[in-house]
């Protein structure tokens, strides 16, 4: 008579179960998290995996987070690039890539403190990052980064 084996020696991966309820994508971001490090070459890295169009707008978001927020660290955060205040995730980039969507965000962590009330927004959509949007990114960050 063949020995039982109980409920819990199940694999955890069965198709249908948890594991399926990822995507692709989502599997892959949750990978990337574990290998997160700092540094600019880190980021630089990232950046350089994006497509051409998101890959612009992340290098000329580097360049002025450089330039007008070098108290940041730049980091890599779930795989994208981040720029840290104080050891935690200030605001970070996605590539549109990432997940399939029609635009790239720039998100920012509950550290930035952009309150406005009681809503405000943390993620902006960016299709494009011309003189007007990095305008406004500097001042948001810089806000950010004053918050107490």
């Amino acid at each position: 008579m063949p020995a039982r084996t109980s409920p819990s020696a199940k694999p955890s991966r069965d198709r249908g179960g948890a594991h399926s309820r990822f995507t692709e994508e989502e599997r892959a971001a949750m990978r990337d998290r574990v290998r997160d490090t700092e540094g600019e070459e880190a980021v630089l890295a990232k950046i350089a995996e994006m497509p051409a169009q998101d890959r612009a707008m992340a290098e000329r978001l580097h360049a002025l987070l450089k330039t007008y927020a070098p108290e940041l660290t730049p980091r890599t955060w779930y795989g994208m690039p981040a720029y840290a205040k104080d050891g935690k995730v200030l605001c970070y980039f996605q590539s549109g890539a990432r997940f399939k969507a029609r635009y790239a965000t720039l998100g920012f962590g509950d550290r930035a403190r952009l309150d406005e009330g009681t809503m405000w927004p943390v993620v902006y959509a960016l299709t494009d990052l011309g003189d007007a949007e990095a305008e406004r990114i500097v001042a948001l960050v810089r806000r950010a980064i004053d918050s107490p």
